[in-house]
Formats: structure tokens, sequence, C-alpha cells
């Protein structure tokens, strides 16, 4: 399916250094925010209480920040979760309170401001359990990483496969560096969105590669960069088709969806315009430099010799 088809093939290969400049500055900078600021890890990875209160009507969240404060909890997290009714409190560990009564502390500081609020559930993540979330979560994304580099060397050829995991992981670092530099709460849902845009991306870059390679087979006499800008210029309808469909779903989640889909969505918007931009204005020229021609994808036909009598 296309929505318009550009007959003249764009020349992306002709600027194809300039793009990768702005993305190695772009990557370098993230690298700086992550070492220098680091992630704002949420309750789930450094440990906490995570209280959910409803209330009959909306309270207001600056009245609450001011009463938790008072209470000695001063990185308290408030913000509305589903309506403006409901409201979802994160308290990081406390040296001076015991996990156990920390529920207690907050509601009765809540009682004491008004309101009736009433609790709905408490949960309380030890420093252990959040220490083995982020290690499994680097595992998890290890484990995509290296899954998707045999996927495309299987499926294409190592040179795909180096280019490919190279823009994809530019693409995980610079939303790292992101969340890293504005210093946005990082939490589970946040890691599933940079799982979810490593997957979508290399499912760009295997649009692109598999047009290659097609290109290779079909029109001999053009050359490499003339191949990838075809193979480019001929997706692109299909690429405004698809990323621009799934951008208006995670639009709607990143204004509708409330605070506990905000991050989230924020991350897979960041995610989906660089992995537009590094599978094709990334990716491709690192093929094009690495050597990629069109004999690796001709099998030449070996003549069988006649038995001599």
């Amino acid at each position: 399916m296309e929505f318009f088809r550009i007959k003249k093939d764009i020349p992306f290969m002709r600027h194809a250094l300039v793009f990768n400049v702005i993305s190695l500055i772009t990557f370098i900078l993230a690298v700086v925010f992550l070492v220098t600021k680091g992630l704002h890890l949420s309750v789930e990875f450094t440990g906490g209480t995570l209280m959910e209160v409803g209330y009959t009507e909306a309270p207001n969240l600056e009245s609450i920040r001011t009463a938790l404060d008072k209470e000695g909890f001063t990185d308290a997290q408030v913000q509305n979760f589903g309506t403006s009714r409901d409201v979802l409190i994160r308290v990081p560990l406390s040296k001076n309170i015991e996990a156990a009564k920390v529920g207690d502390h907050i509601m009765g500081a809540l009682t004491a401001l008004g309101g009736n609020p009433e609790k709905k559930r408490v949960e309380f993540v030890g420093p252990q359990v959040g220490k083995e979330l982020a290690t499994d979560g680097a595992m998890a994304l290890l484990l995509v990483i290296v899954g998707i580099v045999i996927y495309l060397a299987i499926r294409f050829e190592w040179r795909f496969a180096v280019s490919a995991i190279i823009a994809n992981l530019h693409d995980v670092v610079i939303i790292l560096g992101f969340f890293a530099f504005f210093q946005w709460e990082f939490s589970l849902p946040v890691l599933a969105a940079v799982l979810a845009v490593l997957g979508y991306s290399v499912n760009e870059s295997v649009v692109v590669f598999d047009r290659v390679r097609e290109t290779f087979k079909k029109k001999r006499n053009m050359s490499t960069p003339d191949v990838l800008n075809h193979a480019i210029t001929s997706t692109i309808s299909r690429t405004i088709i698809t990323h621009g469909s799934t951008q208006l779903m995670v639009t709607s989640m990143l204004f509708f969806g409330g605070a506990a889909l905000h991050y989230f969505a924020l991350a897979l918007t960041i995610g989906i315009l660089f992995g537009i931009y590094s599978s094709v204005l990334v990716a491709s020229p690192l093929v094009m430099w690495m050597g990629v021609s069109r004999e690796q994808f001709i099998k030449v036909k070996v003549e069988k010799q006649e038995a001599v009598v």
C-alpha cells in the first residue's frame, strides 16, 4: 500500500557523512548526560513504598506534597493516577521510618490534610528486589540485542547485522540520554518502551535492507550508493504510513493516558522519531562504508565438469 510514489531517487548517501556526524554528536551528548547526571530511577528499582489513594473530590497535589514533606518524605512523588480523584504516591526508602509503618504515616498526613482520603493499595519494594529488577532489565536488553544481531546476520549478511545494531543502540542511548538530561522518572514501563523501540527500529531496518538486497539483484547497473538511495526512497511511503499510524496511537497515550502512561509514551515517541532517522540515515551509510556489494547477494553458478572417459 502506498499513498504516493517518488519517481526520482533522493540522494541520501550524498549527505551520509553529515547525518552520521550529527548522530555521533547526539550520541556523545547522551552518554555525557548518563555519566554526569544518571537516570532518575523509580521506586521499582531503588526500593520504597508505592501507595494509591482515592478521594471523593479532586485533591490539591501541591498541598499533599507539602504535607508529606513536613512528615519527612522530602523526595515523595505525587501524581494523579487514572482520574483526577485518584492519587499515586511514591516514597523512597527512609532511614528514620520503618518500611511497614510508612503507609500509616502517609495516611496520617493525608487525613490531617482533609478530603476523606481512602487507601486503595500499598506496595513495598525492598532494595534487593529493586536491584534484581535492574539486573533483569539489563539482561533483557542484552538478550534482545544479541537476538537481533543473530537474526540479521542469518537473514542478510554480517555487515547489515552490525550496522543495524549500531543504529538501534544509538536509539536506545539517546532515549536514556533524554531521561538523564531532563531527570524524567525511569520506571519499568519506560524499560518496556525501550525494549519495544529496539524491535520497532530493527523492523524499519529490515524493510530497507530487504529492498537493498532486492535492488542489488534486479538492477545491476547501479552503484552501491544508488542502490541505497533507491531502497530508501521506494520505502518512504511505507515508512510514513507505519510510523504515522503508530505515533498517532502513542500521542493519544501521551496526552490522554494519564501519569501512568506518560513517560512510557514519551519514550516511545523519542524512539519512533530517532528510529526512523537511524534506520534510514545511520544504518544505510554504515552498510555502504563497510563495503556491501552486489557480489555478496548473487550466487555464482559453478559449472560441473564433464567426466573424462
